[in-house]
């Protein structure tokens, strides 16, 4: 019974495959299949929208070559050429106040020198996205007591350009700030690592930790303070409080964030000094300033969601 249950078996898969060709050969002479016209231009739309998308991309990389351009050049006019007039970033500040900001810096750092990353680049028919590392350098001077001495400004900054196609050519409409840091140091604080560690994002009035680390070299003692600032024009200034840094180089302090709808700075200050001991007497030197800035985002409240009515709402309907 064995053998035969297998022949049976053999026999009817022979016919279940002999079937199973049949509507294979069927189903694949009701299929209507492409003329190789039709092929061709399928093949051609793709090449066309290939194309198109590499022109935007070609586009998008001359517009940010032009602004790095000008603004290496610390050409006012020249940089306004490539933003709306309707511009406006995530600080909330128009098209005026931003190339007013621009040129305050320039008065402030003559050689600041610019550099551009492009990370990444989004589009669609007339708007683009584009994901930047910018970087900035500067060597102010300074004139402390009677000794001029130089500094060295480092700043560097993660943002999202929104661009918009106007006629032919492509403007900037707006610009999110995601992640900025910006150090200025004098002196010996040239040499030693300075960090700031904040939150990049947080909500309206959250509490937040700013905490400092310096890395004091032996022999040295170190003063700071730290504080924080609304990104608003003009700029305000903030008091300094110094403390001496403790042993393990870590100063921190909390703050509660703003709720007025406003970006903030923190911002520390930091004194690196030595003492010497003269004739009995010990002096104190100073051998460095360093100044630390790193930005922290403020999602705005929302003033329009209102849980406890939809819960009375609830509460009535299930009554």
């Amino acid at each position: 019974m064995r053998i035969l249950y297998i022949k049976k078996f053999f026999m009817y898969n022979k016919t279940m495959k002999k079937i199973s060709v049949f509507l294979i050969l069927a189903l694949f002479l009701s299929v209507q299949v492409p003329s190789e016209a039709g092929i061709i231009k399928v093949q051609k739309a793709k090449i066309e929208q290939v194309k198109t998308e590499k022109t935007k991309v070609a586009e998008i990389k001359a517009l940010f070559g032009e602004m790095l351009k000008q603004a290496n050049k610390h050409s006012l006019t020249g940089l306004q050429s490539v933003y709306s007039k309707d511009f406006v970033n995530s600080d909330g500040f128009n098209y005026d106040i931003y190339m007013k900001m621009v040129e305050d810096t320039w008065k402030t750092y003559p050689d600041i020198m610019y550099s551009t990353k492009i990370e990444k680049i989004e589009f669609s028919d007339n708007y683009a996205r584009v994901l930047v590392t910018e970087t900035a350098v500067a060597a102010p001077k300074e004139q402390i007591g009677e000794f001029q001495t130089v500094g060295e400004l480092y700043s560097v900054s993660k943002c999202i350009y929104h661009l918009e196609k106007h006629g032919t050519i492509w403007l900037i409409s707006s610009e999110d700030m995601l992640e900025e840091t910006s150090t200025l140091k004098y002196g010996g604080t040239r040499y030693i690592q300075i960090g700031l560690d904040t939150p990049k994002q947080i909500g309206a009035d959250k509490y937040y930790t700013a905490t400092l680390k310096i890395n004091v070299p032996e022999g040295f003692n170190a003063i700071a303070s730290i504080g924080r600032e609304k990104i608003i024009y003009p700029q305000t200034r903030i008091e300094d409080n110094f403390r001496r840094v403790p042993n393990d180089n870590v100063l921190e302090r909390v703050f509660l964030s703003n709720k007025d709808n406003v970006n903030e700075y923190a911002i520390a200050s930091v004194g690196l000094a030595h003492a010497e001991e003269q004739e009995k007497d010990l002096k104190v030197y100073m051998d460095g300033l360093a100044f630390i800035m790193t930005r922290v985002n403020v999602i705005p409240e929302n003033k329009f969601v209102n849980i406890e009515d939809k819960k009375v709402e609830k509460n009535e309907q299930s009554k």
